[in-house]
């Protein structure tokens, strides 16, 4: 894997994150790419687009804020519980329902919040609990079984792995669990990027365009009010962002064209500003992309996380 990022410390480059990291035309063709873009990865939750999609194919009756929610790693903001809560009442299921581990709220002064007021890790503070909730009314409403919506076999899994294998050109090569318990899905980093593209480019009514409006509408129910998808998402619009566990991450343009990166020890510290760069080097501009993670030294800023390219 190629170098991406470096870290500076007081004029020395201290450490180096390596990676690959792959655009790729409206077309699918690779335009640009550092690494092998046949890498193979688990996306993590940087499929959750592709997972909505296929239940949108199955008949989950979200649009909006509720879509968004469906496709989140969310941070466990009140507003994200209780639109978690809307789409179980809309199954007619509580959080009883939820096989997502018992979590804390993914943002830290939401955790915070919890912790102060006596309270300890529950199912719906899982950032994946947006996902299940989706995945349990879609369930209802095809009269599938609740209890095993998680296996690989059930119909609604079927149903995702068949979009996935349609957005991304084949069959996944792997099938792990991810780590909210739901099959995880390998593939090559480059087909990862055209599936979201391919995404992006679906036509107006469609259950691809009705999903992408209602990220681009609601990036916060995507992400969080303090997260770095939610900047992009705002400073870029029409573009489409979603991270994944162990520094996996996807962005969509509004042309079609996508970029998909891996920083290979799983750290996040450089994984934005890598995709920044990359995105800068495509043409986009905006004062955000030039923005880089500052390395503090006694409390003040001494040195930067900068991409290497």
């Amino acid at each position: 894997m190629e170098v991406l990022a470096e870290v500076v410390r007081s004029g020395l480059v201290e450490s180096r994150h390596r990676g690959v990291a792959v655009g790729v035309d409206a077309a699918g063709d690779v335009v640009w790419s550092m690494g092998d873009p046949g890498t193979v990865v688990f996306p993590r939750s940087s499929n959750k687009p592709i997972q909505a999609l296929g239940m949108l194919r199955a008949g989950l009756p979200l649009d909006g804020r509720l879509l968004a929610l469906a496709s989140a790693s969310h941070s466990g903001e009140p507003f994200h519980l209780e639109a978690v809560r809307e789409i179980l009442g809309l199954a007619g299921l509580d959080e009883s329902a939820l096989q997502t581990p018992a979590s804390y709220p993914l943002d830290p002064h939401v955790h915070a919040d919890v912790l102060r007021a006596g309270g300890g890790r529950a199912p719906i503070f899982m950032d994946c609990s947006g996902k299940h909730a989706a995945m349990l009314l879609t369930c209802v409403v095809n009269d599938w079984s609740l209890d095993t919506y998680l296996d690989p076999e059930h119909p609604l899994q079927v149903k995702i792995t068949e979009t996935f294998t349609e957005l991304t050109g084949g069959p996944p090569p792997v099938v792990g669990v991810d780590g909210c318990g739901a099959p995880l899905l390998a593939t090559e980093l480059q087909q990862l990027a055209r599936a979201v593209g391919r995404i992006i480019q679906g036509p107006a009514g469609t259950p691809g365009a009705r999903l992408v409006g209602a990220m681009t509408a609601h990036p916060e129910y995507v992400s969080g009010t303090r997260r770095a998808e939610l900047a992009l998402m705002r400073a870029v619009p029409g573009l489409v962002a979603k991270s994944g566990a162990e520094s996996v991450y996807v962005v969509g343009l509004p042309d079609g064209s996508a970029f998909a990166l891996k920083i290979e020890d799983g750290g996040e510290r450089p994984l934005y500003a890598v995709m920044n760069r990359a995105l800068e080097l495509a043409g986009v501009q905006a004062p955000l992309l030039r923005e880089h993670p500052v390395v503090l030294g006694g409390g003040h800023p001494v040195g930067e996380v900068r991409p290497a390219f």
